[in-house]
């Protein structure tokens, strides 16, 4: 995600960088073409007498024209000597452009149709909210408005930057200091709202920097920092942990290390995860092409799904460039997690509160209206009566009005 971002697509927090614009397009190369022969030594015929006999002038040689080389390229094309080279490159071209485009075909029929009635929010909706809530610089004016912009939603869970955590897995205390005023107004105003400590760091998985699950004793300092938070009166402890690779077993140990602080606070715990694979072994491929697997397996994200109480899929930041094959993604994502996800396990589809115009994420395209869309689609396919279902909107600070509007006309109603 963008610069300095907080939580899913970053994992240590900050607040958002300036937005970015695309890249200048290359020139366009220079096409050189060929210039017309001068032609020397004509007759003078006012003298009357014979035609001088001069030396003709040397003509400067040219360039051939574009057309003409247009024309060699053709002849040398239909030689029969490339019969087979030109079978293999057209087989090629195939291979290399039918998989998108099929793909693309595939999502944009996924986007068709109207959702089902009745999938709207089941009051069980999520907003992720940046550090300031917690570092002193929010005031009680600021949670009275943020109450008032909640009430007619269906926001349960607000998962409140409280970190990031140490590479070691430690959380320092200074890190969220107003943290028991912000539960205490929240718990007044908004009356059956939960708070959630939201806790992130880089994972070593990709570089030599970050937090390493492997390690027994790292494992062990962050379920000390969860049971830090909800000692500090949190309702629940929320975790963004990235990039996280498909099959982790040391992550699914930590999960259940981490339920059982969790339970015995009768606190929550809650992921946010990685999308699910549009392809069987995708991640695998994307893995060995890019080392950065960017999709987990379904398996395991029902692995995840079963060792926690809510599962947030980060669907967002996806680089397609069109609202409609934006929205068929999400109505598919929503679709696959919904079929490995226990019915006691709360599924959230992120949407994005926030506008960026870069590789990863094309601003017109993922649109919060799209994403409520597409998850209404996928929810009215695979489980039109689920209840634990919702969606997660990120982030507080980034949010516009319009996406606050597209979210209650589309999903609140």
């Amino acid at each position: 995600m963008g610069t300095e971002r907080t939580g899913p697509g970053t994992g240590r927090g900050g607040e958002p960088g300036a937005e970015s614009g695309p890249a200048p397009a290359a020139p366009e190369p220079d096409i050189r073409t060929g210039t017309p022969e001068s032609r020397t030594g004509a007759p003078d015929a006012s003298t009357g007498g014979p035609e001088p006999r001069t030396a003709p002038t040397p003509t400067t040689p040219t360039t051939p024209t574009t057309p003409t080389r247009l024309r060699r390229l053709a002849g040398v094309w239909r030689r029969p000597a490339l019969r087979w080279p030109k079978r293999v490159a057209a087989a090629l071209v195939l291979v290399l452009l039918l998989p998108p485009l099929a793909a693309g075909i595939a999502l944009r029929v996924n986007y068709a149709g109207d959702p089902a009635a009745g999938t709207y929010t089941r009051n069980r909706d999520a907003l992720w909210m940046g550090h300031a809530w917690v570092d002193g610089r929010k005031k009680d004016a600021d949670v009275r408005a943020l109450a008032a912009r909640l009430r007619t939603t269906g926001v349960r869970d607000l998962y409140v930057h409280a970190g990031p955590l140490e590479h070691d897995g430690t959380l320092p205390a200074s890190a969220y200091p107003r943290a028991r005023w912000l539960i205490g107004a929240i718990h007044r105003e908004l009356p059956g709202v939960r708070v959630q400590a939201w806790l992130g760091d880089e994972l070593a998985t990709e570089g030599p920097v970050g937090l390493r699950l492997e390690r027994a004793a790292t494992r062990t300092a962050v379920v000390r920092s969860a049971g830090q938070v909800l000692d500090a009166g949190f309702d629940g402890a929320h975790f963004d942990l990235e990039p996280l690779h498909s099959g982790d077993a040391d992550y699914l140990s930590l999960l259940g290390d981490l339920r059982r602080v969790t339970r015995a606070h009768g606190a929550l715990l809650s992921v946010a995860a990685h999308q699910i694979d549009p392809l069987p072994s995708l991640h695998s491929v994307g893995g060995a092409v890019t080392g950065h697997p960017k999709w987990w397996s379904q398996a395991f994200f029902g692995q995840v799904a079963r060792r926690v109480d809510q599962i947030a899929v980060m669907s967002y930041d996806t680089a397609l460039p069109l609202e409609s094959l934006y929205g068929g993604y999400v109505a598919q994502q929503t679709s696959l997690a919904l079929e490995v996800t226990p019915a006691t396990t709360d599924l959230l589809m992120g949407m994005p509160f926030y506008y960026e115009d870069n590789m990863d994420h094309h601003g017109s395209a993922e649109t919060v209206a799209a994403a409520v869309r597409g998850a209404r689609l996928g929810l009215s396919r695979t489980d039109r009566t689920r209840e634990n279902f919702g969606v997660a909107a990120y982030v507080d600070f980034a949010a516009r009005e319009k996406d606050w509007t597209a979210y209650e006309r589309g999903w609140v109603r």
